[in-house]
């Protein structure tokens, strides 16, 4: 589908007539995949304990299917946990930090609360690198004697990492990263990541309220070998008489998850397979992306909030709007919204005001280019008022 470049305001003010097949472009959680059906998950396990042999099954084949989409080494584990992404990152926060100094990394508004847990809640004295809305701070300058803490891909700025290049090797502190809308988007360098977080609610289109917790090797050291100053709750508790429990990380998940969830998750894991793992579900994101940048560049009144394509986001892409305030926005979304057009397009309540839309594998690259019509639409009922 070619997208459609309004040359002047009476034909920008005519309504499209396609819309988006699935006009699903929150930014978590996200469109389901294609084809996604709630009558195509096995029903048997509903209502069946998730300690029981088959409740432990599907929850160990979910934690197969993820190592097996990421090509994750043995040397790392996978688990499970409360709290999506959030929980996740907190209880890795609040396991292994204080054994020594700490920096975190903050340029949208997920990296400031790690900074916020760090001084307030852990009582810690982080060195804090920042960065506004769209940038990123100076990676060069980051200590790797220190334990790092930072976000993978700005879900609400449209900013990410470059790359793995900029964490050392040989790194003395942990690398901490909060990949939520990194993990299948991108290929990520594992041999370099000791904690990773993310939810199934982003990339692979799944249920909230869940979090994965992956785990290298050196993170578990930290784990048997450190003991906080501080008490945790139980759902952050990683470790029995020293060791790591293991359990976890085969499916005996701390508390009761949903199964409904999991077996949601199975599905869009077995989905992405069928598209060609996890480089099928790249170059998916890629496409939507690049399908965007193109619908950017034909407008003058569009633009991205992360200006430098080598840090923009190929999932959560932030836009700018000429001249846009918070209450411009939200008008702009309500019309999309009440056309049928587009869902949940408005940026981060905490981001500069303009546009988010994603650009994740689940989203269909002929929604991405049918949407571009639709943003004209609006911006001319907008302009015109």
């Amino acid at each position: 589908m070619t997208d459609t470049i309004v040359t002047d305001a009476t034909s920008a003010s005519a309504k499209p007539q396609t819309k988006p097949a699935r006009p699903f472009f929150s930014s978590g959680p996200c469109a389901k995949p294609p084809g996604w059906d709630a009558t195509k998950l096995a029903a048997e396990v509903l209502g069946r304990s998730h300690r029981s042999k088959l409740g432990k099954a599907r929850l160990q084949y979910c934690i197969d299917l993820m190592r097996e989409m990421l090509a994750l080494p043995d040397t790392h584990r996978i688990g499970i946990v409360p709290g999506s992404d959030t929980g996740a990152f907190e209880m890795a926060m609040w396991t292994m930090l204080g054994a020594r100094g700490v920096t975190t990394l903050a340029w949208e508004s997920f990296g400031e609360g790690w900074v916020t847990d760090a001084v307030k809640q852990l009582k810690l004295e982080p060195n804090v690198l920042r960065a506004d809305y769209g940038q990123l701070p100076d990676l060069d300058t980051v200590d790797w004697s220190d334990d790092v803490l930072f976000t993978w891909n700005g879900t609400t700025s449209g900013a990410r990492v470059p790359d793995g290049e900029w964490i050392a090797e040989t790194r003395e502190g942990l690398c901490f990263a909060d990949a939520t809308s990194a993990v299948f988007a991108y290929d990520l360098p594992w041999d370099r990541i000791d904690v990773a977080t993310f939810s199934w609610q982003k990339v692979l289109g799944g249920e909230g309220a869940h979090g994965v917790l992956i785990l290298g090797p050196r993170a578990v050291e930290r784990l048997e070998s450190y003991t906080p100053s501080w008490p945790l709750p139980k759902v952050f508790r990683l470790t029995k008489g020293g060791k790591l429990s293991e359990g976890i990380f085969k499916g005996e998940t701390i508390n009761t998850p949903s199964m409904l969830a999991v077996e949601d998750a199975i599905f869009a894991l077995e989905w992405g397979k069928s598209v060609g793992g996890l480089h099928g579900l790249i170059k998916r994101s890629d496409a939507n992306a690049a399908a965007l940048d193109k619908i950017v560049a034909a407008r003058p009144w569009l633009g991205h909030l992360a200006v430098d394509r080598g840090i923009r986001s190929k999932t959560s892409v932030c836009l700018t709007v000429e001249g846009a305030d918070a209450d411009f926005i939200k008008k702009f979304a309500g019309l999309l919204e009440k056309e049928g057009a587009a869902y949940d397009i408005a940026g981060y309540r905490d981001a500069p005001p303009g546009l988010r839309i994603w650009c994740g594998a689940t989203v269909d690259t002929a929604d991405i280019e049918a949407l571009g019509p639709w943003l004209d639409w609006a911006w001319a009922q907008l302009s015109a008022a």
